[in-house]
């Protein structure tokens, strides 16, 4: 089945974002000297279990361990798709494709990491919520009216061929990864793949950090401001074995429905 860039399948989570914490003055004023910040890159697609878990479940330490001052995080929303004459193939179909473009216009709209991650955390919520719940399309323009994040610009965006632009740019740096990448989530803390271990991320990071600043002495809150006002984080839920469950079961179901409205 093929697809331009205007459809998306959309899998996933619900972030679970850090309630504000008081941090300490060395983490607030960021990292001291030249030292270079590690570089933690996350290839994923919106509407694969695995990212969505990874994201929910994992994600979320780099801040509340306070290694978010000095770390380089990067998100790379294309996963498993492919590219034939121009055209973006999702694993998951068309609604993948679409929210894949959303997560990139956002982070092109937005480039500061606390605007787009609250933004795409959110988003992910939704479409778990989705799943969960049996709903046929996720309602992630949502995500727009809890931030006071203006709509335009993401749907300028990923209606027009910058949408498309930005996940071709996303497939030729997801495809020239080396070694490749040969599953979701890719990650890759400077370099260097995790593998099967890529849960274990946060001591990668701190093996890899060359600086002094005692950033684990801070616990960094995920509440970012935004024009003036902090955004509060969206809830935490912990993610069990029994809604995972339901959710693989909802995925299943939702995906033939889908299957025969395309």
């Amino acid at each position: 089945m093929g697809i331009a860039i205007e459809g998306r399948q959309v899998l996933v989570i619900l972030v679970a974002l850090l309630s504000a914490t008081n941090c300490y003055e060395s983490c607030a004023g960021g990292v001291s000297g030249e030292v270079e910040k590690v570089k933690l890159n996350i290839y994923y697609e919106t509407l694969c279990p695995s990212s969505a878990i990874f994201i929910v479940e994992h994600l979320p330490k780099l801040f509340d361990s306070g290694l978010i001052h000095v770390t380089d995080l990067k998100l790379f929303p294309y996963g498993n798709a492919d590219v034939f004459n121009g055209t973006i193939y999702c694993q998951h179909g068309k609604l993948e494709c679409l929210l894949n473009t959303v997560h990139a216009c956002a982070i092109d709209v937005w480039p500061d990491l606390s605007e787009h991650f609250p933004f795409i955390s959110c988003v992910e919520n939704v479409v778990l919520e989705s799943f969960v719940y049996r709903r046929k399309y996720p309602q992630w323009k949502t995500c727009l009216e809890k931030l006071s994040l203006e709509a335009k610009p993401v749907t300028d965006c990923y209606e027009s061929a910058h949408g498309k632009e930005l996940e071709l740019l996303y497939a030729a740096q997801t495809q020239a990864l080396q070694p490749p990448q040969t599953y979701v989530p890719w990650v890759v803390v400077d370099g260097q793949p995790l593998y099967q271990d890529y849960e274990n991320f946060i001591n990668y990071i701190y093996k890899a950090y060359k600086g002094s600043d005692a950033v684990s002495a801070c616990n960094a809150s995920v509440n970012v401001i935004h024009n003036g006002r902090k955004i509060k984080p969206f809830g935490s839920t912990k993610t069990t074995k029994s809604k995972l469950s339901t959710i693989s079961s909802a995925i299943t179901s939702w995906m033939k429905k889908l299957s025969a409205l395309v």
